[in-house]
This record gives C-alpha cells, structure tokens and sequence, in this order.
C-alpha cells in the first residue's frame, strides 16, 4: 500500500504532482485544517504531512500521528510545529529555507517605497476626488538614497534586504543574535549595533526580519516607538507577534512615528481595529513570498523533504531538514 501523505491547502499544481508519482495525496480545502481537532481527527491515516504555518502541529496532533514520519511545513518558520514533541517521537520536521530570500527582499523594498513616498495614501486622495492639480507640498515624503536603515534580523531574507537597499544609497545598520564575521559586515556595507534599541534610535527605516520566539515576542513596543523618530518607518514582514501590534496603533494615531509597512500580524488572520485606521499604515495579507517562482519552489523543497523520508533516503542527504 503506497504511503498517504496529507497537504493541509492548495498549493502550486506541480508540487501535488510531484508527490502524486510517488504517494496518495490528499489536499485539504483551505481552512480546514486551521484547528488542532480537524488534524486530530485526520493525521493517524497519514504517512506525511505538509502543513501552512496557520495550522497548529500541536503534541497532541503528533502523538495521534501513528504512522506519521515527517512534518514538511509550507514556510521558511516553524513556529507552529511542537518540534520537541516531534524528536520524542522521532518525526522529521522539515522547512523551506533560503528560496524565498528574494520574493520577500523585493517586497521589503515594496512596502519601504510605498509607504516611505505615501503611495496609498495619493491613490486614495486622487480616487476620492481630491485631486485639483499638481501641489508643491503634496504628500511629501522620504527618499530611500541617503537614508538610514536598521535590521533586526540579518539571516538570508535581511542579508537579501541589506544588498538591495544599498544599490538604492541606503546606509545600512543591524542588529543580530551574533554579529556577522567583519568581511560579510564589509560587503554588505552594514554597521553592527548592539542592541534594537540603538537601531531604533539610529534609523530613519526599522525592518524586521527576525524568527519568532519567546525572546522576539513583542520585541517592537512602545518602548522602541518611543526611540524612533516621527518620521521613522517601521516594516515587518517576519513574523506578526514580534510587533506589540495596540502599541504600533497607538504610535501610528499618536504621531509618534510617521508611517509603517505591515505584512504579518499578530492574531492572523484578525488585524487589531486601530491599526485598520492607523494614519500612513500600509496592510498586507501575508504576501512577502506570493511570486509563483518562489511559492512553487517552496513546494517542491517541502515535497523532495517527503519524498526523501518516505523513500528512505539518509537523512544526511535532504539538507532542509530541522530534526531529528
């Protein structure tokens, strides 16, 4: 009997494919699986999962997973599989590093010019009927070139940020969990600071690029808005609850820092109210990664992690592989 292998959601036709020349495969109908009971329910039929980071991969999911080998998560993060549980009982968990460094780069860049020169905000001046001729203090804004950029979080996706925004004239700083050696330091042109609040202090741009954990929850809160300046921009596109999301609100509403380009948010799919009325408050549903290149590359690194596994391939041999 060929193994079963469960995709929680739709995903690019030719990762389902893929899996199809080797496996059954069963795709769940999106949002079906967003509860600990419809996995619970589903996962002991199932040799191999392949969850979206909105689905809890809970101990009790894994422990009802009897025949379950891997868990290959659809992201880059990983914060939704229990991974202690899954060493206990000697379950693979794979992720999707590295292939969506670019997507999510460019679209850093996106949000940092939409918001930095108030894009949104003209658009829905000029479809409001607003607009009665060319105004010489209308929607003045921030230039990229000359300006300062702080990242939390220089790992592949930050290192991706920092090479861009330097073509563009940015001067770089950063703040990471260990400093980089100093000739990546050199060729990316980035200063290291100590702490996020001496980042804060220092950028006129703050961007967020770091992984969620207990440390980096609500590592960005009013404290930090405090430090920026009433022109700073905050982006995050890494993780929702690593933003004290009432707290942005309040800055935002308040003046105290002048704009922010937001693509995760705290209790996705919810948005906190205030931050839906925030003034020059640019919202994204999740999109950093939604270029067809990258989604599908996604998939096919999440499916060969299945296929690897369930084929009895050395673990040594699939290199996207967190544990055992």
């Amino acid at each position: 009997m060929s193994p079963r292998v469960l995709i929680t959601e739709p995903v690019i036709p030719s990762v389902i494919d893929m899996l199809e020349e080797h496996f059954d495969v069963d795709v769940g109908e999106r949002g079906t699986y967003n509860s600990e009971q419809a996995l619970l329910e589903d996962i002991p039929r199932y040799d191999a999962l392949m969850p979206m980071l909105s689905n809890p991969v809970t101990g009790k999911v894994i422990q009802a997973g009897e025949k379950l080998q891997i868990i290959a998560n659809h992201a880059v993060g990983y914060n939704n599989i229990d991974t202690e549980a899954a060493g206990s009982r000697q379950v693979y968990v794979a992720n999707t590093p590295g292939v969506l460094s670019d997507s999510c780069a460019e679209f850093t860049l996106a949000l940092m010019l939409a918001v930095g020169r108030r894009l949104y905000e003209a658009r829905r001046y000029l479809l409001g009927g607003n607009f009665d001729g060319w105004d010489p203090l209308g929607f003045l804004g921030m230039e990229l070139q000359g300006s300062t950029l702080g990242i939390v979080g220089l790992g592949r996706i930050g290192q991706a940020v920092a090479t861009r925004a330097r073509a563009l004239g940015m001067d770089i700083i950063y703040h990471n969990r260990s400093r980089l050696a100093p000739g990546k330091e050199e060729r990316l042109g980035a200063e290291y600071c100590p702490d996020v609040a001496t980042l804060a202090r220092r950028a006129d741009i703050l961007s967020l690029h770091c992984p969620l954990t207990e440390e980096t929850t609500h590592l960005i809160d009013e404290s930090i808005f405090d430090l920026m300046g009433e022109e700073a921009i905050l982006i995050n596109t890494s993780r929702g609850p690593v933003v004290d999301e009432a707290a942005l609100a309040r800055a935002l509403h308040e003046g105290v820092i002048g704009g922010a380009g937001i693509d995760v948010f705290e209790h996705e799919p919810k948005v906190h109210p205030e931050l839906k009325t925030a003034p020059r408050c640019l919202l994204t549903p999740h999109i950093a990664s939604a270029s067809h290149k990258t989604r599908e590359a996604i998939g096919l690194l999440a499916a060969n992690a299945i296929t690897g596994i369930l084929q009895g391939k050395s673990p040594s041999e699939i290199p996207n592989l967190i544990q055992p």
